[in-house]
Parts: structure tokens; sequence; C-alpha cells
């Protein structure tokens, strides 16, 4: 953020009455979006400080407008009259997230109220197409999902794409993918091309950014600040600090697939040599448990982590090496990133997910060793709820965020009263 001397920052606009209104609007939805529990019109008069008069208009739009649901009353643990609790409706609003990966894309459909209404997986690799066949076939995905919205009466406010590499998130370019050989694709303009998705809200991100929201959003877990490493042919993190997603001053933070676990190691597909990837990669474990010929590119990825759990189950020796040394050396760039950071916890996404049984022992001796302050305050390493599903779940959320920031505006948008 630029900071200017008093002098020179710009003098603040007043608030006229029917922005005041737009504003309380949002305070309202996102109180109820953040209640652990339904919250009645009397919680969210004390909290907010707005009189009651205020919240049960805000409150009466917000339930016509179709974002929020009254409950049924209930009475509470004194007795006394029975308080109608607010949720979040499934009824209107929805949000598009998908996810296109090496070797696979996935496209889901979420409502305001978090449940999944659509949901698909394209299997296929992705580095045998060109990049403008693969977001052809990424328009079509988007365009069945918004059609499978509609014919489930909700009305999609964004689209966001989870990709495995550097997104410039400003202009929706993904600057690099070293996975998918892609280099300034630009995803976003791409995409609006067709006129079906062109007057959406789009955005792109990194597929581990989105699965960091993707498991906050679903893992009752998760504390306020961590860091998910997602596994799948690369090797990301997504940061949480304080709830927020923290990106780094150009948006390209998270990069620890690109950290050295061992400078002498085997050449990156980034340039680099001893990446973590090259060690804990869905492609380095395979070949180091001696499955690579079996894991040939036309066995999708669930496939291909099948036949790692599967070995681990049996008890193969080469396998179990592998994830160990996989394990100890994810353990090793996590605690780097946990002393750097500070924050609470490690979450395991992806591929990791299914293999923590055999990863998790290593992620966590080396994290006990090698974290400063574990000794004061142990560092828990997580299984991720989501597993593969985090980014698209993550990315339907943050479609929904334009909601939840100005409802006035998107329901005048979609022309309902605000």
């Amino acid at each position: 953020m630029e900071h200017r001397p008093p002098h020179l920052r710009p003098v603040p606009e007043p608030v006229r009455q029917s922005g005041l209104r737009d504003h309380n609007l949002a305070v309202v939805l996102r109180r109820v979006a953040e209640a652990q529990e339904p919250v009645s019109r009397a919680d969210l008069a004390v909290e907010t400080g707005l009189t009651r008069a205020t919240v049960s208009s805000l409150v009466d739009t917000l339930v016509e407008g179709g974002l929020l649901t009254e409950l049924e009353p209930r009475s509470g643990p004194q007795g006394g009259r029975p308080a109608a609790g607010l949720v979040l409706s499934d009824r209107r609003a929805a949000g598009i997230g998908m996810e296109i990966n090496v070797d696979y894309v996935a496209v889901a459909v979420r409502d305001l109220a978090g449940r999944v209404r659509y949901r698909t997986v394209a299997r296929g690799d992705q580095r045998s197409r060109t990049t403008s066949r693969a977001v052809q076939a990424l328009t079509g995905h988007a365009v069945d999902a918004l059609d499978a919205a509609a014919e489930q009466g909700l009305t999609v406010a964004g689209l966001s794409v989870a990709v495995p590499g550097v997104v410039d998130v400003a202009d929706g370019v993904l600057r690099l993918a070293p996975n998918l050989g892609w280099r300034d694709v630009e995803v976003r303009d791409l995409l609006r091309r067709d006129p079906r998705l062109e007057a959406l809200e789009i955005s792109v991100d990194n597929e581990a950014n989105l699965a960091a929201l993707g498991e906050l959003d679903t893992n009752p877990e998760c504390p306020g600040s961590f860091i998910l490493v997602s596994g799948e042919i690369g090797v990301g993190a997504g940061i949480v600090v304080n709830r927020q997603l923290f990106r780094g001053t150009r948006g390209w933070g998270g990069e620890i697939g690109h950290v050295a676990v061992d400078p002498l190691g085997a050449p990156c597909r980034c340039g680099s040599r001893g990446c973590l990837e090259t060690v804990a990669g869905q492609e380095a474990l395979l070949r180091g448990a001696g499955l690579t010929a079996r894991a040939s590119s036309a066995l999708s990825g669930d496939d291909s982590v099948r036949q790692l759990v599967d070995a681990a189950r049996t008890g193969d020796r080469r396998t179990l090496l592998t994830l160990e040394d996989a394990g100890r050396a994810l353990g090793m760039a996590m605690a780097a990133a946990v002393n750097l950071l500070d924050v609470e916890a490690v979450v395991l996404g992806g591929i990791f997910a299914p293999l923590a049984t055999w990863m998790r022992p290593g992620v966590e001796a080396e994290v006990s060793r090698r974290v400063l302050v574990d000794a004061w305050s142990p560092v828990r390493v997580l299984v991720s709820r989501a597993g593969t599903d985090a980014a698209v779940l993550g990315g339907a959320r943050s479609a929904l965020d334009p909601v939840l920031a100005d409802p006035a505006g998107w329901l005048r948008r979609v022309g309902a009263t605000a």
C-alpha cells in the first residue's frame, strides 16, 4: 500500500445515505457469514451497534434478495421469547470454481450457504494440448457449470480459475507454469471471448492459494494462521495469516515446491536443481517407488495415488522409503517456512492427504526438530479435509466474494431490490 504524507492523502468522500445503507448491508451479511451458529436480529444489533429497527430493515432486504434465510424460531437456553436464527441462503447466489492442472480439469458450483451443487472432473494430460485448446476445453466446462446452476435456479456471481503456477492476479495472466510448459497465458481474457462468459466476474489465482481458502472454509481444525502444502505433479503452498490469504508483494508467494532441499539433487523443470518438487511431487514419488512404468500419462492422478497407497499398504519397502524420504524433505521445507512466518499449523493437501499415513511422521519429525519455538508452542501437522477438491471449492467460494463485499450492488445487478 502506498503511504503518503497527511497533506497528500486523498480527502475522504462523504458517505451519502444510500452509501451508508449499502455498507451496512455488507456488514450484516458478513456477520452472518462469519458466525459459527445461526444469529438472530437482536444478536446482530448488539454486535454491530445498529438499532434493532435498522437491522430488521437490512435483514428483510437480504432475505427478500435470497442472500439470507431465517430459520424457525427457537427458545434460548434461559427460555423467554423465541428468536429466529439467520443463515446464508442456498437459493440464489452461486460461484464457479475451476482448476486446470497437469492431468485433469475440475469444476464445481457452490452456493452461498456452502453446498456443492455441481462437480465434475475431466481426466487427461494437459501437457499434450496447446494453450488455446486447453482454455477452449475449460470454457466448455464453465458453460456446462453455468447451465447446471441455472437449472437449479441459481445466479452465478463469478468464476475463479485455479492454475498450477505463478499468476498475475490483477491481470488474470498465468505468467509461468513449469509443469504445464505454459508462459504468459491470458487465461481470463481467453475465457471472456465466449459471449456466455464475458459478463462474468472472472479471476485467476494459484491453485494452492485457492486450496488454502477452500480448507479454511471447510476444515474446522484449521487455526487462523496456517500453511497448506498442496501436492500434485508440482508442489505449492497457500499461506493464510489471521484468516486472510497472504500472496506476497506481487501475488507470487507460496512457490514452496521450488525451495531447494538438496542443492546437488535432480534437475527441476524450473531450471534449478534439488527443488522440493523433485523429491515430493507426484512423478517423483512414483519414480522413487518404481511405479513409473505403470503410471503412464493415460492414468489419472487418482489412479497414480491409488497405486502408491496400495503399495504402501502392502508394505512395499521401496514405496515406504520413498514416502518417508519425501515426508522428511517436505518437513524441512515447511519448518523453514514456519520459522519465517510464525504460523500455527501445517496442512497436508492434494495428494499428500491420502498419503499422510506414511508421510506425516517424517513431516512432524522435521518440523518438531527444526522449528525454533516448537518446544513452547508446538506446530500442528494436519491433514486436509477437502483433499484434491480444495482448490475448486476455494475457487467457488472466492467467486462469491463480490456478493459478500457488496450485496447491495450485486442485488441491483441481478434485478433485485437493494
